[in-house]
Formats: structure tokens, C-alpha cells, sequence
């Protein structure tokens, strides 16, 4: 038409430009990604710097042993930790850091009586899907313990962690956690509680209650709660508390160090923020999609 000048001769329809056209299709994000977007933000304004997580598969020893976690612990039964058939074993690791692992479990030290038992290697070696990110934060640890001078640091990650757990409305085998260590000289226990409280409300989680705890490798220790609307009930949401002396001091630390850790769920405070009553709507094989679709794109309630 337009090469033959045909469309001289044509009579058109007048354009509308205020005409809405149709809206294209466009991907949506999960509920869930759009926390952990929020949680990493609120961790770079507070100046924390993101861990590598790429890790899956990890030994026990950075897993466990190297946390302080005694080798006949509950969590590292069958019932509770995923292990791998192949590679079944690992066989790297810092041997001298690994003796005074050793040591600490079987004989103590450190101001400590460890746990009087005989530590085994081969226990040590197994491989499972890593149970927490704390794993990764004993490795970081164990590099900032290996410079020349000590440096105040902020970590954080937030990865998958496996854990074989009776599936209900609140747990799952598979799911998220929100790590953060700070390590510096006089951190204390108020420290900790102000800074989850700055991150939660930064989040818009208003409600939290502290409550004390027991960890293998933190003392004092607390868990971290929030109130569930639709549940009507407190969930917990985290765990954190003060490493060890016998987990910091065998990696070369000064013992003036203190290191505060924690760590976060990231499916419970998604479910608290966007109202969801069962973990399984909002991760797995019974997430209904209008329900993405659906969610707002930001909060303004935040």
C-alpha cells in the first residue's frame, strides 16, 4: 500500500492517543524473594558484607565439630541431618586448626573442660547437606582469624539450608536462613538484642520477645519470637546468642574478641508479613500461583 501510494486514496480511522492499550504479560516476583531482597537491602544499609553460600555439601567438621557441637549431639542423627552416599567423605582440611578442634571436644582448654569424650576423624569427614549457614560463618571465622591483625567485621548471608524435619504448617526439610556474625572487640549481649531489633523494624516486625536458650555453640544464648497475627500466637522466628570461647580460640582469635551471631528464618517472617497460616502456600508443590500473581509489588505499610 504504501510502495503503490494506495493509502492516498484510503480513508483511516483517527488515532487516539489517550487510548489505554492492552497491558503485556509480565513475571511476577514470589512473595518470598521479595523479603530476602528487603532483608539483604536492610543488611547493606547496616553495613554488613554478603558471605559466599555456594556451598551446599559441607563436612561435619565446619558443619558441626568446629562449632563446638559434640559428636554424639541429636541434631547429627539420621533423623535430623541429611548425609551423602557419595562423595561420602571429605578429606581437606587445616590439620593443625583440626587438632586443637580435637582437643578442645576430648580434653577442653580454652578456660573449658570440652566434652570428655574420644573425638573421631571419620565422624568428622561425613558429608551431609549443610543443616545451617553458620558453617560458612566458621570458615569466614576461621580466615579472618588467619591475618596478620584483627579487623572488626559484619557478615551476613542468606542461603538454603536442609534439615530432615517432620513437614507441617511451619516447618519444612528445605528452607531459607538469614545469617549475621559482627565480630569486634566489646560486643556484648545488648548489642545483639539492639541490632535484631533495628533489622526487624527496618522489616516492620514490631513485635519481638527474647527468650534464653541453650546452642552447643553460643552462651549466653537466646531465641527471637514474633507474633503471628494470623495464627494468633508467638513463632519463632530465629535463634543467636555469643560464640563460644572454645569455637573462637582454636581458630587463632584474640581472646578480647567477641563475635555475635544469629540466625533467621526467612519463610516465618514472609508469613507473618503477607498473612500466610501454612508454610507449604508459600514454598513447595501447594503454592496456589494466583497467589503471586496477586501480591502486591511493594508494602506500603513497611
Amino acid at each position: 500500500m504504501i510502495a503503490s501510494g494506495s493509502w492516498k486514496e484510503k480513508k483511516f480511522k483517527s488515532y487516539n492517543f489517550n487510548a489505554l492499550g492492552v497491558m503485556p504479560e509480565c513475571g511476577h516476583l514470589h512473595p518470598l524473594m521479595k523479603v530476602r531482597t528487603q532483608f539483604r537491602q536492610i543488611f547493606l544499609e547496616m553495613g554488613f558484607t554478603e558471605m559466599p553460600t555456594n556451598n551446599f555439601i559441607e563436612s561435619s567438621f565446619w558443619n558441626f565439630d568446629a562449632l563446638f557441637q559434640p559428636q554424639q549431639h541429636p541434631a547429627r542423627d539420621q533423623h535430623d541431618t541429611f548425609f551423602l552416599q557419595d562423595p561420602a567423605i571429605a578429606t581437606e582440611f587445616p590439620m593443625d586448626y583440626l587438632e586443637r578442634v580435637k582437643k578442645v571436644h576430648s580434653e577442653g582448654g580454652y578456660g573449658s573442660q570440652g566434652y570428655k569424650y574420644d573425638w573421631s576423624i571419620l565422624e568428622a569427614q561425613k558429608n551431609i547437606l549443610r543443616t545451617h549457614t553458620t558453617a560458612v560463618s566458621a570458615r569466614m571465622l576461621y580466615k579472618l582469624a588467619q591475618q596478620k591483625e584483627f579487623t572488626p567485621v559484619k557478615y551476613f548471608s542468606i542461603d538454603r539450608v536442609f534439615r530432615n524435619e517432620t513437614l507441617d504448617a511451619t516447618h519444612l526439610a528445605e528452607f531459607h536462613q538469614i545469617e549475621g556474625v559482627m565480630a569486634d572487640r566489646g560486643l556484648t549481649l545488648g548489642h545483639l538484642m539492639g541490632v535484631l531489633k533495628e533489622f526487624f523494624h527496618k522489616l516492620g516486625i514490631t513485635k519481638l520477645r527474647f527468650k534464653p536458650a541453650y546452642n552447643p555453640y553460643t552462651e549466653p544464648s537466646m531465641e527471637v519470637f514474633s507474633y503471628h497475627e494470623g495464627l494468633k500466637k508467638w513463632v519463632e522466628i530465629g535463634n543467636s546468642g555469643l560464640f563460644r570461647p572454645e569455637l573462637l580460640l582454636p581458630m587463632g582469635l584474640p581472646d578480647d574478641v567477641s563475635v555475635l551471631g544469629w540466625g533467621l528464618s526467612l519463610e516465618r517472617p514472609t508469613m507473618i508479613r503477607y498473612g500466610i497460616k501454612n508454610i507449604r502456600e508459600l514454598v513447595g508443590h501447594k503454592v496456589n500461583l494466583q497467589m503471586v500473581y496477586d501480591s502486591p509489588i511493594c508494602r506500603l505499610d513497611a
